[in-house]
């Protein structure tokens, strides 16, 4: 997940969802609240984390926090020296939990197909979508943390796509620069309510609501696969503070026309070849996890 977060257009929440760890988490973030403060000094340490389910976030964060210190240092050098097999491979992992979680659903109703459409329409209108300008306040930080951290839990939706667009990425990418502590604790704060808040509204509609619920998360997706489409030309562009050219919105392209718009060979067999490993890679996952759930039972 932390590899993934740092990957514009793609979400930690996607990994959650192809690795099975979605709802188990949602659930134990549900937990965390006023309601675990109580525990906590009533009961005790041990029963406040068997609350929040304290060994499972561990994991999930630590894994996270790891990630992001070793495992993302390798995705973002793959993404520099080879973007098209690593967007490849990502196409692979969402299409396969895309196969996955539709055979998995029974009985689609029109309620279930209007619901996907509608998540991948969301997706692919944000993928789409002009970058904004907002101003670098306090309180549009915190907004900003609020939205980021919501997009970063769901599926096919990126927390920096969402920070980009809303023009908040270089006011935040500065603020860690300049160790602006206002800014980055507005910021922080933020991202803990959208978690709290977010994280029981998810869950609520997933107890309530589970195949149509679904179905949004599998339009949400199906609609990333826009973002994780390797062939690309660049419409605008801007450069970043280490004086990087950095994409904001591009077209997918062909194959065929690749070569034509970038001059770089698409390696149009080798990127399938990647995409075919990501599906193997969900496949793989899938079936341990089958078969541990068999053992366990």
């Amino acid at each position: 997940m932390g590899a993934a977060d740092v990957v514009p257009g793609v979400s930690g929440g996607t990994i959650a969802f192809i690795t099975g760890i979605y709802d188990e988490l949602l659930s134990s973030l549900k937990q965390l609240g006023p309601a675990s403060l109580g525990i906590l000094f009533k009961q005790g340490v041990g029963a406040f984390w068997n609350h929040i389910n304290g060994y499972f976030l561990l994991s999930v964060f630590g894994g996270i926090l790891i990630s992001l210190k070793t495992f993302a240092a390798l995705i973002t050098t793959a993404l520099d020296v080879y973007p098209l097999l690593v967007w490849g491979f990502f196409s692979g992992l969402i299409a396969a939990s895309v196969y996955l979680l539709v055979k998995s659903q029974p009985k689609w109703q029109l309620v279930q197909w209007i619901a996907m459409l509608i998540g991948i329409g969301i997706v692919v209108g944000i993928s789409v979508a002009k970058p904004a300008h907002v101003p670098g306040d306090w309180w549009m930080l915190f907004i900003g943390g609020f939205i980021a951290i919501c997009a970063m839990i769901l599926p096919g939706i990126s927390g920096s796509f969402i920070l980009l667009l809303i023009g908040l990425y270089p006011i935040f990418l500065n603020a860690i620069n300049e160790l602006n502590i206002l800014a980055l604790a507005s910021f922080g704060a933020g991202c803990i309510t959208g978690l709290l808040v977010f994280s029981r509204i998810l869950s609520w509609l997933l107890h309530h609501f589970y195949q149509t619920t679904i179905a949004v998360l599998i339009g949400f997706l199906i609609g990333s696969l826009n973002v994780t489409w390797p062939w690309k030309e660049v419409i605008s562009s801007t450069v970043n503070r280490h004086g990087e050219t950095v994409p904001l919105q591009q077209a997918n392209v062909l194959p065929t026309h690749y070569f034509d718009v970038t001059g770089i060979e698409p390696l149009t067999l080798s990127v399938i070849g990647f995409a075919l490993f990501g599906i193997f890679l969900v496949v793989a996952v899938e079936q341990i996890a089958h078969k541990l759930n068999q053992t366990t039972s």
